[in-house]
């Protein structure tokens, strides 16, 4: 069986009962702070590799979502939206003051969904690897999605996603359950086009050059942000007004960006 590779060292976590789910999180570092979403089947953990560079500088509020991780599912779909709720809900619990978002792939649409839906709890955002149309996902990875459900848990046993599922999970036997409800959601289509073009929070878009949507995407997103539409000037005069940026990050995919240094790199500054 494979290992992930992800964990950093083992913290003990706490459980927040907030908007109907017990909520798993990490508290991890000191200073100003960040809530980490990670990608679909992955829980917390898949940041290992750059969570010590972001706790040299700040607070990283680590989060289980919905089905995921340590955090049981319960009796709902699987929606970004509702997620980001469960999210907003839990910076109320914890009584944090605008922290920064991060988000990676599902993680990253639910960052979305909180400058959305939630745009006065939340500081910076930082969304990598989250499409918001589906359709500007390539049309293999489509096929591929589609193909998600209980009946793939059988050959999924060597991959990382079930490895740490079974490790950490409360009932490693609800794996085919995640794997029915993720497919169930990956099928409903959506477009964020005009919720994007409305956003207030300063938000960095992340993408690796080979994601599972095309660069052009992801500089499709930063021009709804007002980004790519003019020089930006000696002193920066001509940047997009709401402190956006984009960042295409070299050398990457979709399964591998989340734990590079360069994502951890573009990140900090940006929060910086």
């Amino acid at each position: 069986m494979t290992t992930t590779g992800w964990t950093a060292e083992t913290a003990a976590g706490e459980y927040a009962d907030v908007n109907g789910i017990e909520l798993y999180y990490e508290r991890r570092g000191t200073g100003s702070p960040i809530v980490l979403l990670h990608g679909g089947l992955g829980s917390g953990e898949m940041f290992g590799p750059i969570l010590p560079a972001l706790i040299e500088r700040h607070e990283v509020i680590l989060v289980d979502l919905q089905g995921h991780g340590r955090t049981a599912d319960v009796d709902r779909p699987l929606d970004v939206r509702t997620m980001a709720d469960d999210v907003a809900a839990l910076i109320d619990h914890l009584g944090l003051d605008r922290p920064d978002a991060v988000g990676y792939s599902l993680g990253g649409g639910v960052a979305w969904q909180l400058g959305f839906r939630h745009p006065e709890k939340i500081g910076r955002m930082v969304t990598a690897s989250a499409n918001i149309r589906r359709s500007a996902i390539y049309p293999d990875m489509l096929a591929q999605q589609g193909q998600v459900s209980a009946a793939a848990a059988e050959f999924m046993k060597d991959t990382p996603m079930y490895e740490l599922y079974q490790r950490v999970a409360p009932r490693p036997e609800d794996f085919p359950r995640l794997l029915d409800k993720i497919g169930a959601a990956m099928a409903v289509d959506f477009d964020f086009t005009e919720e994007v073009r409305s956003i207030k929070v300063p938000t960095l878009v992340v993408a690796a050059d080979c994601d599972m949507a095309p660069p052009s995407h992801y500089v499709e997103v930063f021009g709804l942000l007002g980004g790519g539409e003019r020089d930006g000037g000696w002193m920066g005069e001509g940047r997009p007004g709401g402190g956006h940026r984009l960042a295409i990050l070299p050398g990457l995919t979709h399964y591998n960006v989340f734990s590079s240094p360069l994502f951890a790199a573009v990140t900090l500054d940006f929060l910086s």
